[in-house]
């Protein structure tokens, strides 16, 4: 039939019968979507309960008043404090072994006792290395006649050496207990604290049982909980920084999705109401309505008020810098991991202008709770050089100023110049170290174990009688668990392509210890620097290997979808073990929180064999941990590599 618009143009009953049918097209048009109008007014507006919960899915969290099971819970604690039981005998049996002062204990035992003796580091005078020998033989039989009131030039703060003071409080400075307890303590502590860190990234109290395992089982971390060094101090206040940054992320989202719910129900209540009043509204007959415009819904950021963990990591790292000034890069680098987790929020709850709102509300905050808390706590840590005239140029500016000769940043008060001028000497210092050195080692080679730092290696060989061998050796080789170190390589692989391609948070988080402890040194890799600082960076080598090995075996669960930024976890994480939907038994419990993975034996297989191997790996090289007598040819055969030697 012909369609009355296909007639001539000019026929004007065509156009009038066409406006007619367009006329009534219209008004069932409009009578459909004012009836789908009606329909959605009839759904209610949600609670700010349930609009809260729903925001916390988006950002990863559980539900309000959600609480682990009590059986993960108490898996959680109870495997972490099995693997620090056994790091604590393992650092502290027979800690007094060697009865003397080794390797840098000669400057940072003796200056921690100079610092209980005197308040500030005095000397110990030695012309030669002969004759520093004898002021150490005679320091461990307890005379302490060679400290002098004249202060020492020392080239790191003061936290790290009070820390080595308990010790000597507690048990004297005359024997290595002494000198080496506050280490071990704190080697053992830190052990527990990775375990705790590992099960909250990886919900598995089973993977957070072996990353505390692996940390306990380490070479580099178990000589240097052994040693009175400052790196070992360094790396316990780092970890504790690292894991105030993850409960902030997780406190933080929760006050802002408590904080944005209120503003969401309104909006939706608001938008039901004025729903509701046009569907009730006659429409008129020969034209449309103008549809009402909803008003701009409010996408206004909301604070998420003081960020008391971020305080307590800028305590932690505060006093990281107050061991050595390396710190300072684990303020930065967490400090920008903390803003991104903000962004990435933000934009997960669909804040209109979420770039600008977290600078402003989330990252001006989080820099004031962080930065600022640090550097009053590393100023703090100073006090005790403050106190005493008599420490190493505390009276600089003073006594220019009293001589008549002019003063640099003569607008400084004395005491302030002084603190100063020794930091900038200090600064010289490290910058210029570039004395040759037989162990040094370039940072690439720290992840390889290519060249150990000996701690300890006697003069005189130990008699045969001691080891049963016609030659006997006795060292303390500061030598990484191959298997942990050499199997990580690979696995850090693994993990940036897990953190760019699957966009998982909890890789980056790791990448990011890595990025504060390691990546600087390349930095300085000019001057003379050695492996042993690798034990700053030690704990996020084991969270790495443990992150691949969960990631292997299924155990390593994705995270809850968020915004896909910085959150989604690989959907192909699961491919080596099967998802329980049964009743879950104690033993699934433990392997994950919600119970919901049956590993293969393939699973089984690689998480059993990592283990094993890295507890056997252990067991061999203990008596070069620990300076065990061993015939020589014993010791000669844990040499791999020419460059262990």
């Amino acid at each position: 039939m012909e369609h009355p618009s296909d007639r001539p143009a000019g026929s004007h009953e065509a156009r009038d019968l066409t406006r007619t049918l367009m006329r009534t097209e219209f008004r069932e048009r409009r009578s459909v979507t004012t009836e789908l109008a009606a329909t959605t007014v009839r759904r209610p507006p949600r609670s700010t309960r349930e609009i809260e919960n729903s925001l916390r899915r988006r950002l990863g969290l559980g539900r309000l008043g959600e609480r682990l099971d009590p059986t993960p819970w108490l898996w959680g604690w109870l495997g972490p404090l099995v693997v620090t039981a056994l790091a604590a005998v393992m650092r502290l049996v027979d800690l007094n072994h060697p009865t003397r002062l080794i390797f840098d204990e000669t400057y940072y035992v003796k200056q921690a006792f100079s610092l209980l003796t005197l308040g500030y580091e005095g000397d110990w005078p030695a012309e030669d290395d002969d004759e520093n020998d004898a002021i150490n033989s005679r320091f461990a039989d307890g005379d302490y006649s060679d400290l002098v009131s004249e202060a020492d030039y020392v080239v790191h703060p003061q936290v790290g050496k009070w820390m080595i003071a308990v010790g000597l409080r507690l048990f004297g400075a005359d024997n290595g207990a002494g000198w080496r307890f506050s280490a071990a303590i704190v080697g053992a502590l830190s052990v527990l604290l990775l375990a705790r860190t590992a099960r909250r990234l990886f919900g598995s109290a089973a993977l957070g049982t072996v990353a505390g395992l692996l940390l306990a089982i380490d070479g580099v971390h178990l000589t240097e909980s052994r040693t009175s060094l400052l790196d070992v101090f360094l790396m316990f206040w780092v970890l504790v920084g690292f894991w105030c940054v993850l409960r902030d992320r997780d406190a933080s989202r929760a006050r802002l999705a408590h904080r944005t719910a209120p503003i969401r129900a309104a909006e939706e209540s608001r938008a039901f109401h004025a729903a509701a009043d046009a569907a009730a509204r006659p429409a008129e007959p020969d034209r449309p309505a103008e549809p009402d415009r909803p008003a701009e819904p409010e996408r206004r950021g909301r604070g998420v008020g003081v960020r008391w963990w971020l305080v307590g990591a800028g305590v932690a790292l505060g006093l990281a810098c107050g061991v050595k000034w390396s710190g300072i890069y684990a303020v930065a680098v967490f400090g920008v991991l903390a803003f991104a987790w903000d962004l990435s929020a933000r934009r997960a709850i669909g804040e209109r202008r979420w770039f600008t709102t977290s600078v402003v509300r989330g990252g001006i905050p989080a820099f004031v709770a962080l930065v600022p808390t640090a550097a009053l706590t590393y100023v703090a840590s100073w006090a005790s050089w403050f106190a005493h005239p008599g420490a190493y140029r505390r009276q600089w500016a003073a006594d220019l100023r009293a001589a008549g000769e002019p003063v640099p940043r003569p607008w400084l008060p004395d005491w302030l110049n002084s603190w100063w001028d020794y930091h900038l000497a200090m600064w010289d210092f490290h910058n210029g170290l570039r004395s040759e050195h037989s162990y040094e080692a370039h940072p690439i080679t720290w992840i390889l174990q290519l060249r150990p730092t000996s701690f300890y290696w006697p003069e005189n060989e130990p008699p045969p009688e001691a080891c049963g061998a016609a030659r006997c050796a006795e060292a303390i080789t500061n030598l990484g668990n191959p298997v942990i170190w050499w199997l990580a390589v690979p696995a850090l692989g693994v993990l940036l392509h897990t953190a760019i391609k699957g966009r998982d948070w909890r890789a980056w988080a790791i990448l990011a210890g890595y990025a504060a402890m390691y990546l600087p040194w390349f930095a300085y890799a000019h001057r003379t620097v050695f492996s042993f600082y690798s034990v700053a960076f030690v704990p996020y080598v084991v969270l790495c290997l443990t992150f691949v090995v969960g990631w292997a075996t299924g155990l390593l669960r994705p995270p809850p979808h968020t915004d896909g930024w910085l959150a989604a976890g690989p959907a192909a994480s699961s491919r080596r073990g099967g998802w329980r939907t049964d009743e879950p038994t104690r033993l699934a419990r433990f392997l994950t929180d919600d119970g919901s993975v049956r590993p293969t034996p393939t699973a089984w297989a690689i998480l059993l064999a990592v283990v094993a191997l890295a507890v056997v790996a252990a067991a061999f090289w203990w008596p070069l941990w620990s300076a065990q007598p061993v015939s020589y040819d014993f010791w000669r055969a844990h040499m791999w590599l020419p460059s262990w030697i």
